[in-house]
C-alpha cells in the first residue's frame, strides 16, 4: 500500500499484477491499481482531473492527463471517501507511476493533491533499488 496526504486529503494506492491480461512473450505486462481518496479535511472538494507520469523499466515515459477518474468527477464532503480501480499496460516487466489530482473546493479554489509513487513489479520479481 502506498499513501500520500495533501491538505488532509489522503490518497492510497494498491497495485496488483493482472496475469490473465498479460502476455510476457509479447512484452505485454498489465497491472491494476485500486485508489482510495479520503477527505479528512474540513471542506467539500471535487476531483476535476488527473495527471499520471508512468515510467517503464527501460526509462520510457508516458504522461496521461484527463478529466476525472474512470468517467467520474467525485465530490467528497468532509469524512467521505471514494474508491476506484483502473489499469496500466507496460511493455516491460516493471515500472513506476506517480501523479496528482486537481481538486476544487467549495470556494472555487483549485489545488493539486499528490498521488504517491508506486512500483509495478511482477509478483515473484526480486526488488531492485534505483
Amino acid at each position: 500500500m502506498y499513501r500520500a496526504i495533501t491538505r488532509n486529503i489522503a490518497v492510497e494506492v494498491e497495485p496488483f499484477y493482472l496475469v490473465d491480461q498479460s502476455e510476457p512473450a509479447e512484452n505485454r505486462y498489465v497491472w491494476g491499481y485500486r485508489v482510495t481518496i479520503e477527505n479528512n479535511s474540513d471542506e467539500f472538494v471535487q476531483l476535476l482531473s488527473r495527471y499520471w507520469h508512468i515510467t517503464d523499466a527501460s526509462g520510457k515515459v508516458e504522461e496521461v492527463r484527463g478529466p476525472g477518474v474512470v468517467g467520474d468527477q467525485p465530490e467528497l464532503n468532509p469524512g467521505d471517501s471514494y474508491q476506484y480501480a483502473s489499469g496500466c499496460p507496460l511493455s516491460t516487466p516493471s515500472g513506476i507511476m506517480v501523479g496528482r489530482y486537481t481538486m476544487r473546493n467549495e470556494a472555487g479554489e483549485m489545488f493539486d493533491i499528490a498521488i504517491p509513487a508506486f512500483s509495478l513489479d511482477l509478483p515473484d520479481a526480486r526488488p531492485r533499488l534505483n
